[in-house]
């Protein structure tokens, strides 16, 4: 295990980068602990296995360093960094059967024979394939071929950390629940530093102790699953995050009040002014609807009945818009208002969570990761104009 420091880090594929759009990953400073879990999430293309790449040593960064407990590992190959990773697609060895590809990693470091007989059933029992241990990996299904390579990462339990590039692609969905449950399990009997790249919300949220989540090469927050729900740092997290996203709205914002489309709604804090591209955003957990009264004109375009919660699309003033309502609760007839909950409203300035004025602890170096700069130095490094070779950055949507 080793705790991963990334400092002043930042990659082009282009030889002489010029601009912002020229990288694609921006500046990025962080510690990532020894022992913890993180997830990297964020659409194709956002950097997410870029950065995994620096991390193992398949690519070198165009700038920065990588440092493992403390020592600069930016040069060394993967071999020398003592790391396990998987890959999106399987890598096995056909010619060998699934125990000998298990074993593969344990017998190449001259470990004891019964130790590795020991993991290897271990991982097999893990990865549901103890049954197969005798056959060869040629003619396997693609799933079984991954399921292969997760367990031949996960076998040797004395590597800094655990790599996972989206792994999960080609295995079924209800083996994809099972063996995230099980890479959960391990790292908490073993507690490996593990990175895990996914654009699916759900593994990130269900695997990590802290999800990364990425935008256009940069870090736009790092929290644990309830504050990047609660608090996105980012519209891009408030969005990318929960099914339906959050709702965004043009707004002024003046003390407690935002003006949404003429309409006064109260705010759950007080703000200074803010100039640039403001908005309020709001999860559809907190949308209420009502026939008149308060709050802002909405017509129904349509109710979709999910089981668990019914999600009412919304038109609200020509802005698409999203409602929740728990699977007992009717629409109420002849709604044509929503409310919000003033507690759950963020406030967003070009993008960037506002605090309330006196809330301890955020603001732009808020600690929690709220502002451009974000929790413990991450953001873009680019909201007053910073960022790789001090390229404007603009906004960062």
């Amino acid at each position: 295990m080793a705790k991963i420091t990334l400092d002043n880090l930042a990659h082009s594929y282009l030889k002489q980068p010029q601009k912002d759009d020229d990288w694609a990953l921006k500046e990025l400073n962080h510690d990532w602990v020894d022992g913890e879990a993180y997830a990297l999430l964020g659409s194709s293309g956002c950097g997410k296995s870029t950065l995994l790449n620096i991390i193992s040593g398949l690519l070198q960064p165009s700038q920065g360093r990588i440092l493992f407990d403390g020592r600069d590992v930016t040069h060394a190959p993967t071999a020398e960094r003592n790391i396990a990773q998987v890959f999106q697609f399987p890598v096995v060895y056909d010619t060998m059967s699934v125990g000998e590809n298990l074993a593969f990693p344990l017998k190449n470091r001259g470990a004891d024979p019964k130790y590795i007989a020991e993991r290897v059933n271990a991982i097999a029992a893990m990865i549901g394939m103890e049954d197969q241990l005798k056959r060869k990996a040629r003619g396997l299904t693609a799933d079984a071929k991954q399921k292969i390579s997760l367990g031949r990462g996960m076998v040797r339990e004395d590597v800094n950390a655990l790599l996972f590039d989206e792994p999960l692609t080609v295995i079924d969905p209800h083996m994809k629940w099972e063996l995230r449950t099980q890479l959960k399990q391990l790292h908490h009997d073993f507690g490996h530093t593990m990175i895990y790249v996914t654009h699916d919300q759900t593994e990130a949220l269900t695997f990590a102790d802290k999800v990364v989540v990425m935008y256009d090469g940069r870090v736009v927050q790092i929290g644990t699953p309830q504050e990047l729900f609660e608090r996105p740092a980012h519209t891009f997290v408030g969005f990318f995050i929960g099914s339906p996203g959050m709702n965004l709205f043009d707004a002024e914002i003046a003390g407690t009040i935002a003006t949404v489309q003429g309409a006064s709604v109260p705010l759950g804090g007080s703000y200074a002014p803010k100039t640039g591209h403001t908005q309020i955003g709001v999860r559809p957990e907190f949308v209420r609807l009502q026939a008149g009264g308060e709050g802002l004109p909405a017509r129904i375009l349509r109710v979709e009945d999910v089981g668990r919660h019914k999600i009412v699309r919304l038109d609200v003033g020509g802005t698409a818009a999203n409602a929740i309502l728990d699977e007992g609760t009717p629409v109420p007839a002849g709604a044509d208002r929503v409310v919000f909950d003033p507690g759950a409203i963020n406030v967003y300035a070009d993008d960037w969570r506002v605090a309330p004025q006196g809330a301890q602890g955020d603001g732009p170096q808020g600690a929690q990761g709220d502002g451009p700069q974000g929790a413990q130095g991450d953001g873009p490094q680019g909201a007053q104009g910073d960022g790789p070779q001090g390229a404007q950055q603009g906004r960062a949507a």
